[in-house]
């Protein structure tokens, strides 16, 4: 398991220095220059040449891409071509919004999710099972825009019991996040109800599960402690994946509900052209990934001592 965790940490070397590679790429051949957005079509071509030189955007692509690798090394992701802030600084200051945005959004779904699964299997074939087949369906179909504004006019404006819209300034305050998380979270709510449902069906028909039931343990004994936590491998093995996914697909949600976080901060890098913010936030969005799936990946083994890892 260590030479495994080793070996994941060190896969993450290669991966990082493509992912920042193709996003340098693929930003310095996108049409525009950065120096007129911040000086205006009407600044003297000495000054745009000045502030081009100075941002090292006068240099060729690879001294400007190796430069760039050469400051990550030394925990400078750059400066702000428009806010004149330290990029660092920038997402330590949006990162527990877009957080706390997204670890409410996973813990409704998981738990829900889990909780209709559950249900959905030991009463297969029932109405309730039919009902939330269906309603997994929904909510994979159900557009996010679409579900965020039907929340915020019911909730906001018509009960007018939660705030539609700001994060509540400094600190964590769970109203703001309500139903922006549940938005979020509702399509992952359906997978999670999905994939919890196929898993025990999948376990309770195992021959360990028929032992327990002979040896006369209950119902709910022999379901939640020995059919459950073996059903949660393939949960385990989505959420790893789905919290990354919902770090860094958070722009939506964040636009609807006003939530001022990275994905909000990435939308304004990107339409004005701020290459040293989208960078930063791209490598940072591509570390949480890949970190997430190395903790899922030694869930493994805690939730089956079956899995080993040569």
């Amino acid at each position: 398991m260590i030479r495994f965790i080793i070996w994941r940490i060190l896969q993450c070397v290669p991966v990082g220095l493509g992912i920042s590679m193709l996003t340098f790429l693929m930003l310095s051949l996108v049409p525009g220059d950065p120096v007129t957005l911040m000086l205006g079509q009407h600044a003297s071509p000495q000054i745009m040449n000045n502030v081009r030189q100075e941002l090292g955007l006068d240099l060729p692509f690879f001294s400007r891409y190796l430069q760039y690798v050469w400051n990550i090394l030394h925990g400078d992701l750059g400066r702000s071509y428009i806010q004149h802030q330290e990029v660092t600084t920038m997402l330590l200051d949006k990162i527990p919004i877009t957080f706390n945005l997204t670890l409410v959004a996973m813990t409704f779904a998981i738990t829900a999710g889990v909780l209709i699964g559950v249900l959905s299997a030991v009463k297969q074939g029932s109405p309730w099972d039919t009902f939330t087949t269906g309603f997994t369906l929904l909510g994979i179909s159900v557009p996010s825009f679409w579900l965020g504004m039907i929340l915020q006019l019911i909730f906001g404006v018509i009960l007018r019991i939660l705030p539609v819209s700001g994060s509540g300034g400094e600190g964590f305050q769970l109203q703001y996040y309500i139903l922006p998380g549940f938005t979020l979270g509702f399509a992952s709510m359906a997978i999670y109800a999905g994939l919890t449902r196929s898993g025990m069906l999948d376990v309770l028909g195992q021959d360990y599960i028929r032992t327990a039931r002979a040896k006369g343990l209950s119902k709910p004994v022999v379901v939640l402690k020995h059919g459950l936590k073996n059903a949660l491998i393939p949960v385990t093995t989505h959420a790893g994946m789905d919290f990354a996914s919902l770090m860094g697909g958070t722009v939506l949600t964040e636009m609807i509900f006003s939530l001022p976080g990275i994905g909000t901060m990435l939308i304004n890098a990107v339409s004005r052209r701020d290459y040293p913010v989208v960078q930063g936030v791209t490598l940072f969005l591509a570390l949480v990934f890949v970190l997430v799936n190395l903790l899922a990946d030694i869930l493994y083994a805690v939730l089956d001592p079956r899995i080993r890892y040569d």
